[in-house]
């Protein structure tokens, strides 16, 4: 069965479990499932779907139009670019809490940037859709970067909009319906491309994926302004506009402790970056075949996976912030010590299947519990610069890494060795959190976005 129908199955499980959770009898039984049904998180997963989409339209998908229109595999790399500018959205993720949009803006703050980054998105799809490689492979490269532009900026309002729309109790559930909606959008966008591209053509295939913005547009009329948007207090003029780009960084960094909190968000994810990149060439240098591979990684991983976010989000819940979040990070680094015994076991398929089942467990749990953590971090006045920084920052090290130092760690040392050092390398993020945890600062660093008398205070401005 391949991933698609693995999509489809997982959709309608969902659906039937949330339909069975509000039935008497089964409600006791079902209580963990309760808290996924409610609206908030519900709308979380459906921003989820929107934003996994462009991500998807200039990664494998664009990767395999390319590969069938003959380009060279040293230029595909160059379509790199498109997933950098995800990394550069802090540059401009204050015009989003900043810039009131004129006619739209009579919707809301958030919910106009919604319509106007989600409008972005389909008009760079369909920009791209028209571009034709073999005839300019620069113009295809620049539309490629228009896409993850307009993505990254739909990232940074659907961010914006997910943390103000759920309740702080919310945060971790809530996270776990993104990560669904995230990897439904982007395997469902991939997968219709392919099929209508084989049908249809390029073109069209693309196109029709822009339909994947409308989910988060839709949640946005439906849902309307969050409760707990509470728009920037500044000047007007020159002073405005100062206050909306300094604002947001100038808040968070005069929290006590910050930089020891920006070094957490820095390093926390090291190790499991390291160990992923490496994984596909370890794989086929121990001889596992496509169709092993495919078997575990879709069969075993993509439920795993689901699980794991499930399972992050009431733990979330039941053992609080600081335990969750110390136990998720621990699992992850744990996880590329599997990769270390399954590189010493060889061609393995039992050991494939342990280590690939607990790596996408753990990385499920950590999904949602330092996503849920790194949420309640913003300040509801900067939700979206604020966001936009933590996690361009969680991912620009470790991509940064594995581009300069995987391959040559990997000829150095050997997976066995390379593994137990991702391991070890992992290591400092979970004790610098157990750190921030004991001496307090975890519970400083935390903005009015993950407390009670912040919501309080933002339905009482509203």
């Amino acid at each position: 069965m391949n991933k698609e129908w693995w999509v489809a199955v997982f959709v309608l499980g969902i659906a039937g479990l949330g339909l069975l959770a509000r039935l008497p009898v089964l409600q006791s039984y079902l209580a963990p499932v309760r808290p996924y049904t409610e609206r908030e998180p519900v709308a979380a997963f459906f921003l989820g779907v929107s934003s996994g989409f462009p991500y998807a339209m200039i990664g494998a998908t664009l990767t395999s139009r390319l590969a069938q229109d003959g380009i060279d595999k040293k230029t595909i790399t160059a379509f790199t670019l498109g997933f950098l500018v995800y990394n550069l959205k802090p540059f401009w993720a204050w015009a989003v809490d900043g810039v009131r949009l004129p006619v739209l803006g009579a919707l809301g703050q958030r919910v106009s940037w919604l319509i106007f980054a989600g409008v972005l998105v389909m008009a760079a799809v369909a920009n791209l859709a028209f571009v034709d490689p073999k005839a300019s492979i620069g113009a295809t490269v620049a539309a490629a970067v228009l896409v993850g532009f307009a993505g990254a900026t739909f990232d940074i309002v659907i961010d914006a909009y997910r943390i103000e729309t759920l309740k702080p109790e919310q945060l971790g559930v809530g996270s776990g319906m993104t990560q669904y909606g995230w990897r439904i959008g982007s395997v469902a966008a991939g997968a219709l491309a392919l099929v209508l591209a084989a049908r249809v053509g390029w073109s069209w295939a693309y196109l029709a994926c822009a339909v994947f913005a409308l989910p988060a547009m839709v949640t946005g009329l439906i849902l309307g302004e969050p409760a707990r948007h509470r728009e920037p207090v500044a000047k007007r003029g020159v002073d405005e506009v100062v206050a909306s780009i300094v604002g947001p960084f100038l808040e968070f960094f005069r929290r006590k402790g910050a930089y020891i909190v920006l070094l957490f968000i820095l390093i926390h994810k090291i190790g499991d970056t390291l160990g992923q990149i490496v994984l596909r060439l370890m794989l086929n240098d121990h001889g596992f075949t496509n169709d092993e591979i495919a078997l575990y990684d879709v069969g075993v991983g993509f439920w795993l996976y689901m699980v794991g976010v499930f399972v992050g989000g009431i733990l979330y819940a039941r053992m609080g912030m600081k335990r969750s979040v110390l136990l998720s990070l621990v699992l992850m680094a744990v996880s590329n010590a599997g990769f270390a015994l399954l590189a010493g076991m060889g061609h393995s398929n039992g050991g494939l299947a342990g280590a690939i089942a607990f790596e996408y467990f753990a990385s499920g749990i950590g999904g949602v519990t330092v996503i849920a953590y790194f949420s309640a971090l913003a300040d509801l006045r900067y939700t979206a610069a604020q966001y936009a920084l933590i996690s361009a920052a969680a991912s620009v090290v470790g991509r940064l890494l594995t581009a300069t130092t995987a391959g040559a760690l990997v000829e150095r040392f050997g997976y066995v060795n390379f593994y137990w050092l991702t391991t070890i390398v992992a290591m400092p993020g979970v004790l610098l959190f157990w750190w921030m945890s004991r001496s307090g600062l975890v519970d400083q660093s935390i903005g009015d976005a993950g407390t009670r008398e912040g919501a309080a205070d933002a339905e009482a401005a509203t």
